[in-house]
C-alpha cells in the first residue's frame, strides 16, 4: 500500500466521524487517526512511546530537549513516556494534515527479542525523539492494520501478527535505535524507562532521588545525567509536569476547584501551583474551568 492510497483510507475513514484537530480512535488496539484542515498553535501533551506516520501536511514536535519538523511520508518515533509540545504547521482545505499514530507496546517488541537481538542490537544509537522517512514495508504494514477496520472478524487473529510486524519494522528501521536500546535489559535507555515508570506510579509523593538512583541501578550523578540525556528534563521537572498534566485534566474534565486539584496532586500551596501552572500553559489553572480539550 502506498502513501497516496493510505492518505485516501484515512481521510475516508475519519471525514464522518471528523471534528477539527481531535484524535479519533480507530478501535483496533492502539491506533488512532488525526485530521486538520487550519495550522494549529503548539500545544502540550503527555506522550507515551509510539509512533506517528505524516501522511500529509507538517508538523513540529519539541520532546527530549530537540525539535523536529515531519513531513508527508516521514515518521516520528517517541521511545519513552515524555513530555512534548506539538503544532501542525501545514495544514488547509484542499490538503488536509493527515497522521496515523500507533502507541508502541514494549511487551510485543521484547517478545521479539530473541529473533532479531543479534541482527539489531549493535546499533544501539538513538534519541528518544527521531524522526526520518518511513520505507514502504512499515507503510504498507500500518496501511494493512487500518485495513481491519473494514474486517471486524479480521481482527482477533489478524491484529496480533500485524501488530507483530509493525514493531519489528520500527526496531529495524534507521530511527528505532532507542527502540532497540530499550531491549536491553541493563541498558541506559531501559533503566531510565523503569524509573519514569516508578516517578509516574508515585508523582503525587516527595522524589527521592536517592530511591530513583537504586532504581535505575546508577550512581547518584550518573542516574542525574542519563535521566536528563534522554529525557532532556531532570527527575524533579519530570514529576513536576505530571502533577500539572493531572490537574489540568482534573480541573478541565473532572471539574474539580483549583484548591482541589493542587492538593489532590501534591502541592501544598496553592499560590505556587498556580504560578508553575501559568508558566507551564499559559493561562491560570481557572481559565481551564469549562472543559477546554486536554490531550494525553
Amino acid at each position: 500500500m502506498t502513501l497516496e492510497i493510505l492518505a485516501r483510507k484515512v481521510d475516508r475513514y475519519i471525514n464522518p466521524h471528523w471534528k477539527n484537530g481531535a484524535s479519533l480512535a480507530t478501535g483496533l488496539p492502539n491506533l488512532s487517526v488525526q485530521r486538520n484542515a487550519v495550522p494549529t498553535k503548539p500545544e502540550a501533551y503527555l506522550g507515551t512511546p509510539s509512533i506517528c506516520l505524516i501522511l500529509q501536511g507538517q508538523k513540529t514536535t519539541t520532546a527530549a530537549g530537540m525539535t523536529v519538523k515531519s513531513g508527508a511520508g516521514q515518521s516520528q518515533i517517541l521511545s519513552h513516556a515524555l513530555f512534548s509540545t506539538n503544532n501542525i504547521t501545514v495544514a488547509d482545505e484542499k490538503t488536509p494534515y493527515l497522521a496515523l499514530n500507533l502507541t508502541l507496546d514494549l511487551t510485543v517488541m521484547r517478545g521479539l527479542y530473541d529473533q532479531i537481538g543479534d541482527t539489531v542490537f549493535d546499533q544501539t544509537d538513538g534519541t528518544a525523539l527521531a524522526v526520518a522517512n518511513t520505507d514502504d514495508a512499515l507503510i504498507d504494514a500500518l496501511g494493512r492494520y487500518l485495513s481491519l477496520t473494514t474486517a471486524p472478524w479480521e481482527v482477533d487473529v489478524m491484529a496480533p501478527l500485524l501488530l507483530r510486524e509493525i514493531h519489528f519494522r520500527l526496531l529495524m528501521a534507521p530511527h528505532g535505535g532507542m527502540l532497540r536500546q530499550l531491549l536491553i535489559r541493563d541498558s541506559q535507555a531501559s533503566r531510565v524507562a523503569r524509573v519514569i515508570a516508578r516517578i509516574r506510579q508515585g508523582f503525587r509523593n516527595p522524589l527521592n532521588m536517592a530511591e530513583m538512583a537504586k532504581v535505575a541501578g546508577m550512581s547518584d550523578s550518573a542516574f542525574y545525567a542519563n535521566f536528563k540525556t534522554i529525557t532532556g528534563t531532570t527527575p524533579l521537572q519530570y514529576q513536576k509536569d505530571l502533577r500539572l498534566f493531572e490537574a489540568r485534566r482534573l480541573i478541565t474534565n473532572g471539574g474539580s476547584a483549583v484548591a482541589a486539584a493542587a492538593r489532590s496532586v501534591g502541592y501544598d500551596s496553592a499560590t505556587q501551583f498556580s504560578r508553575e501552572y501559568a508558566r507551564k500553559f499559559g493561562a491560570s489553572p481557572r481559565s481551564f474551568i469549562g472543559g477546554m480539550r486536554v490531550s494525553a
